[in-house]
């Protein structure tokens, strides 16, 4: 028996809050990659990090506000926690990869191909690990042709949400650039659910009560939501990010701060070049005197 769906049990409240937790997750994770282009070593490392959690636990958070509209009328459904709570481990990990091969590897064509594939890849298995973690009397079934449009739209979505990061300056354009990520997985998200038909067991049982959508999902979205908050507020409190001036900003190509005046230079040495640095006064003194 077929079962009927309604993705939108409270109207426009849910796709629209999940819209907004999809854009604010990509802002927060796009500016957290900007900053890490102007850090080194560990602090890159850990800006990119904080990036790709964010942009997952919106991603994530963005899935399950959306699920909160989502009912089958013949048989109540409920979550299996350790599959919910592995799909937001499988969101973080996959765009950690795509995030730390751009942050490092700058905005070349591969690393953007690859790094915007596994990104995708992992928003699409996000979603669809999420969809299996459900539980009711019935299984569901897919539309191939348009499951793989869905799985298109998260790597495009990936891939242009990676070349943003490393590639768009500024706040507002950086800002538009979320919105439009917050758009593309909003709209994978729903291209995946118009894949699905969900096929009633005839002896079907009803779920307990205490399976609720949202007294399950409410709590277990408290976690990644205090995390994005937490993201905010430390980008909210970087200097770099406050003022928008990088590292190094007003300094003259081969000044060094540690000598007043002095410049870097290079003498010759066996097999190359050896650092100097040069004062005004040597600048001076080597200049050629008039005979």
């Amino acid at each position: 028996m077929q079962g009927t769906v309604d993705g939108f049990t409270y109207g426009l409240v849910t796709p629209v809050t999940a819209f907004l937790m999809a854009c604010l997750g990509a802002a927060l994770g796009l500016r957290c990659t900007r900053r890490s282009l102007r850090t080194r070593g560990a602090s890159r490392a850990g800006w990119l990090g904080l990036g790709a959690t964010s942009i997952g636990s919106g991603i994530w958070t963005m899935h399950f506000i959306a699920m909160l509209g989502f009912t089958v009328r013949e048989a109540p459904v409920g979550y299996d926690r350790p599959l919910t709570y592995a799909s937001l481990g499988v969101a973080v990990l996959m765009v950690g990869i795509g995030i730390f091969l751009v942050g490092y590897r700058g905005a070349t064509r591969m690393a953007l191909v690859t790094g915007g594939t596994i990104t995708g890849l992992g928003i699409a298995s996000m979603h669809y690990l999420g969809m299996a973690g459900m539980t009711f009397d019935g299984r569901f079934e897919y539309d191939t042709l348009t499951v793989a449009f869905s799985v298109v739209i998260a790597v495009v979505a990936a891939t242009a949400a990676l070349w943003a990061a490393v590639s768009v300056h500024g706040f507002l354009p950086s800002l538009c650039a979320s919105v439009v990520m917050g758009v593309a997985v909003s709209g994978m998200h729903y291209t995946g659910m118009a894949a699905l038909q969900v096929h009633i067991h005839p002896d079907a049982a009803p779920v307990p009560a205490a399976e609720e959508p949202t007294s399950l999902l409410l709590p277990m979205m408290i976690g990644p939501g205090c995390f994005l908050l937490l993201a905010a507020v430390v980008l909210m409190i970087d200097p770099l990010m406050v003022t928008g001036s990088p590292e190094g900003a007003g300094r003259r190509p081969g000044h060094d701060p540690r000598r007043g005046g002095g410049r870097m230079t290079s003498i010759p040495v066996r097999g190359g070049h050896a650092p100097l640095y040069e004062t005004a006064s040597r600048r001076a003194y080597r200049q050629p005197r008039d005979r």
